[in-house]
């Protein structure tokens, strides 16, 4: 079942959102970023009035204490684009984009500055949705790493995994236990349960939006709350004594080393092993 609070007031932690937060918030916006299914974009928004902005802080201030997300602002639109060189009549050749409404960006992004004070440590094998860190930084750590061992005349072998459509298969349900195991406080428990329920999207192509469809697994593409998300959930990824583990968001290495490639092959067994009841479960 998914939680729901049963107290009425916030909880002693619950920290209020300020005018000069949002304010903050409004003036980081990019102008040039497309619209969501409201088309509101980022320019109007930078041209508000204070007395609206003062609107828009108790609207997100009645978001945080009632626990409620709205429900207009959990619609997505979908434009699909198509990939260099690929078939266009193939459905598999479009990268699929996803535009939220700027407003709820701008309330996901003082709900995720509360949460962020709740959550555990990042894994520090995991490069992905770190500040500062890339793609390249990792791949420059596997690089030495195996080079330092070739150094010591032992052999490295590796595996490589993706999880398939991870962000859009994810349990939402384990999304609220991972956040109750954190003790993160109730107020914000109840909040991102409503952010995750109920969610749609509907896709424009040219001037054409298509019905809405709902969204039952995953974290919302496109939003500042869904990869923190993400990287809590998978953030107690099994590691073992004998292996190492990169990662980038959901790109995962595992290396394992010896002189002799059986033990690294028992070695990396061990490991899958343990990936795979860690994924079912």
């Amino acid at each position: 079942m998914r939680f729901r609070s049963e107290a009425n007031s916030v909880c002693k932690d619950f920290d209020p959102p300020l005018p000069s937060e949002v304010l903050d918030c409004i003036k980081s916006l990019r102008i040039n970023k497309a619209p969501g299914i409201d088309g509101i974009n980022n320019k109007m928004i930078k041209n508000l009035s204070l007395h609206t902005i003062l609107t828009i802080t108790t609207i997100i201030h009645k978001i945080m204490t009632l626990g409620h997300f709205p429900t207009r602002w959990k619609t997505a639109t979908v434009v699909p684009i198509l990939k260099p060189g690929k078939d266009p009549t193939d459905t598999t050749s479009y990268r699929p984009i996803s535009l939220l409404p700027s407003l709820s960006k701008i309330a996901e992004h003082l709900i995720l500055k509360r949460l962020n004070n709740y959550l555990k440590e990042s894994n520090p094998e995991q490069f992905g949705f770190r500040d500062k860190l890339s793609t390249s930084h990792q791949l420059i750590r596997v690089v030495d790493y195996v080079t330092e061992r070739l150094a010591n005349k032992q052999k490295t072998e590796s595996v490589f995994l993706d999880i398939q459509k991870a962000f859009d298969r994810a349990w939402q349900d384990g999304f609220i236990h991972k956040l109750i195991h954190y003790k993160t406080p109730s107020y914000l428990i109840k909040l991102i349960d409503s952010y995750l329920l109920e969610r749609k999207f509907a896709v424009r192509v040219k001037n054409e939006l298509s019905s809405t469809k709902n969204i039952n697994a995953g974290v919302a593409q496109g939003s500042k709350i869904g990869p923190t998300l993400f990287a809590q959930y998978i953030n107690d990824i099994p590691k073992q004594f004998n292996t190492l583990l990169r990662m980038y968001a959901v790109d995962t290495a595992i290396l394992a080393w010896n002189k002799n490639t059986n033990y690294i092959q028992i070695s990396l067994n061990r490991h899958l092993k343990a990936l795979e009841d860690w994924f079912i479960k």
